[in-house]
């Protein structure tokens, strides 16, 4: 089965390195992202956690707890993390989860479709695109996924766009348009007409009867 979005995210209990991880207590009332790789000490994977260790400020900023998930041990995570830290001079604080059981990838359904796990001689090609991300809200359910190729590495700057349009959308009558960023101007929703959409919103900036922008709301 795979995992969509208005899910509950699948609930776990897995040792990482931060510790025993019970997915939903950990999480609490903050966002999560949570983001899989298919093997420590590898390139790719290496410049993906430097670059959310460099982005640790703007997570806090955001309410947002990240935690990554690899299918190896927490002993082979903990020496990782030097090499994390030495590429991206920023240490790597957020947990990885120990998922060399594959618990988390089933569960996430973040296998591609021929995967291969032999007992001996694994490489990170067996499970090539466990190269997820989703974003999970407070309330535990999957707000958007992102799954890539074992070749392409992920736009953190893209992830972080994405959490905060999922933030700044939900739970109200609001929509980002193609490329929006924070500070411009977003979607009203159809929900509402036009009156009820200056009411809550403001001054409306209408291009189309169906196509209207409102300023966005702090």
């Amino acid at each position: 089965m795979s995992v969509r979005i208005n899910d509950f995210a699948p609930d776990f209990t897995a040792e990482s390195t931060a510790g025993t991880i019970r997915f939903h207590d950990w999480l609490g009332d903050s966002y999560a992202i949570i983001f899989s790789h298919p093997r420590d000490f590898t390139p790719v994977c290496t410049t993906e956690f430097g670059a959310v260790a460099q982005l640790a400020p703007e997570w806090k900023k955001r309410n947002t707890k990240v935690i990554g998930v690899s299918v190896d041990s927490v002993q082979d995570h903990e020496k990782w993390q030097r090499d994390i830290e030495t590429f991206g001079g920023a240490a790597a604080e957020f947990p990885i989860i120990d998922d060399s059981s594959l618990t988390v990838a089933k569960a996430y359904d973040m296998l591609p479709a021929d995967y291969y796990l032999p007992t001996e001689g694994r490489t990170p090609a067996h499970s090539a695109t466990v190269r997820t991300v989703y974003i999970v809200g407070p309330d535990k359910k999957v707000r958007l996924t992102m799954t890539y190729p074992m070749s392409v590495g992920r736009n953190f700057a893209e992830i972080l766009r994405a959490l905060d349009a999922v933030q700044k959308t939900d739970g109200v009558p609001l929509a980002t348009p193609a490329n929006w960023v924070p500070g411009q101007d977003v979607i009203v929703a159809l929900a509402l007409n036009d009156d009820q959409a200056r009411e809550r919103f403001g001054e409306l900036d209408i291009r189309l009867p169906y196509l209207r922008f409102a300023k966005s709301p702090a």
